[in-house]
This record gives C-alpha cells, sequence and structure tokens, in this order.
C-alpha cells in the first residue's frame, strides 16, 4: 500500500456496503448473540458506565452490543460512510442510551479531541488498514489508563501470501467473478464438512451462533477484505508490551489446520488493559 493513503476509503476493499447490506437483516436473535459474545471477550463482565470507542462499527451491531451490556456512552468510528450509515440506522433502531457515529479512519482518531476510553473494541478490522502495526498502536492510543483494548486480528497461516493475493484480485474483481468466487468457497467448504461427517447446511443455520453474523456477508468480507495482514499471538503481545498493556484473556487457535489456512485465516481474539 506504499504511496497511497490509508485515510481514504477507496484505498479499501467495499467493506461498508457488505455490511449495510447486512444491517438491514438484523433481528434480536442476531443482537443476542453480539451481546454473548461481546460479554464471553469481557470475561462475563458487562460496560456499566463505561465510554467505549468501536473502531471498525461495520453494521453498528457491537456498538449495540456495547449498549446493551451497559456502556454509559458509545463512539462509533469507520472509514467507510456506508458502515457509518448503516450503524447509526441500526442504533436508531434499536439503542436506548448516549452514542455517536463518526466517518473516521483509525488513523486519524486523536485522544485530544475524542477523549480517552474505558474500553476500546475493534474486531476483525485492523489487519484490513494497510499499516496494521500503526493501526494498533493508534488505537491502543485512545485506552484510558487501566482500560481495556479488545480486539481481533487474523492468525499467519501458511498460506497467507496466497490469501492476500487472492483478496487483491476480489476486491477489484467485476461482480459476476465474485459470485462465482462465493460459490467455488462455498462449494470446496462443503466438501471439508462432508468429509469430516459435518452437515454444510446446519453450519450455514448456525452461523449466527458466531458473533450474531450472516454466512453470506461473512464469506464476502473474507474473500474481499484487501488490504490484509496477519500476525501470530507472540507478535501480539511483544507489540502490546511495548505499547504498555498487559494480557488478561486471550482466545487463540493452534490446531494444524489453523496453521495451515486452506480455507482461510480466523481471527484470535485478545484483550489487554494498559498498566
Amino acid at each position: 500500500m506504499s504511496g497511497q493513503d490509508l485515510t481514504r476509503v477507496e484505498t479499501h476493499f467495499a467493506f461498508g456496503e457488505n455490511w449495510a447490506s447486512y444491517a438491514e437483516s438484523i433481528t434480536g436473535a442476531e443482537i443476542a448473540e453480539a451481546v454473548a459474545g461481546l460479554r464471553r471477550l469481557l470475561g462475563g463482565a458487562g460496560l456499566n458506565g463505561l465510554r467505549i470507542l468501536d473502531i471498525g462499527c461495520g453494521s453498528g451491531i457491537h456498538s449495540l452490543a456495547a449498549l446493551r451490556l451497559g456502556a454509559a456512552e458509545v463512539v462509533a468510528v469507520d472509514i467507510d460512510p456506508a458502515s457509518v450509515g448503516a450503524t447509526r440506522q441500526v442504533l436508531q433502531r434499536h439503542a436506548d442510551g448516549r452514542w455517536q457515529v463518526r466517518e473516521l479512519s483509525v488513523f486519524d482518531l486523536d485522544p485530544s479531541r475524542l477523549g480517552r476510553f474505558d474500553a476500546v473494541y475493534s474486531w476483525g478490522v485492523l489487519h484490513h488498514t494497510g499499516d496494521m502495526q500503526r493501526a494498533i498502536a493508534c488505537a491502543a492510543a485512545m485506552v484510558a489508563p487501566q482500560g481495556q483494548f479488545v480486539f481481533a486480528l487474523y492468525r499467519r497461516t501458511w498460506l497467507c501470501p496466497l490469501w492476500a493475493l487472492e483478496k487483491k484480485w476480489y476486491s477489484k474483481a467485476p461482480q459476476s467473478k465474485q459470485v462465482r468466487a462465493r460459490k467455488t468457497y462455498a462449494s470446496i467448504l462443503r466438501l471439508g464438512l462432508s468429509a469430516s461427517g459435518r452437515s454444510f447446511d446446519d453450519y450455514v443455520r448456525g452461523y449466527v451462533g458466531k458473533r450474531g453474523m450472516d454466512f453470506d456477508h461473512d464469506v464476502h468480507d473474507w474473500l474481499g477484505g484487501f488490504p490484509y495482514e496477519s500476525i501470530s499471538a507472540q507478535d501480539v503481545d511483544a507489540a502490546m508490551r511495548a505499547h504498555g498493556f498487559a494480557m488478561r484473556r486471550r482466545f487463540v487457535q493452534t490446531a494444524l489446520k489453523h496453521r495451515i489456512g486452506i480455507l482461510g485465516s480466523g481471527c484470535d481474539e485478545y484483550v489487554y488493559a494498559r498498566t
């Protein structure tokens, strides 16, 4: 991404269009799963009275989850105007409490303007910025003393270089080719599940249990997610310690299939506290 302005939405895959489409289908079931997923990351705790920053708010469902868990205020930011619009609509429909949504890049976050936050949340976002390490530093700078940084990043796999090439192609491909790519991916996944004795249809029906997400929108997001970077848990820990944080909990998948990345790289989840 050298030479490109990473604060401009044109340098990124059209995540906002995808999540605006997903936002239209959000029901109580998706909201409940989003709340449960955030509560799990928080170790079962709520967010009562806390000020929360949601970086890369996407559809807005996790900003909503934070409010449902008692946040006193949520500030949601995204580089993509479609995501900003989707988040605003979701919160207007479903949220009680104090919130605001801004069109803003992670690289433009400034604690002197927005203040610092009791918790900063960024799930599956910072690895799509084109400069993940700088994005981590910018996000971490928004965390108040004793505050928490809750985030998820793609785990590094053996096939990440090939996935980066695939995403670069897909993000610029015509819609017809994107549709064929998604069908091919789903067919390969179906074969893999069948080989392990699992049902593809059951897998898709149960997808709402993954933080309230939707299979079709997630596949489009995965195949098109460019820029793309990944990172090991060890490198995450080294970076966070350098920024003055200590690990509170993490959910890292270490099985061989997750290290290879045949069907892609999943997100490892992290919770760090500023020391």
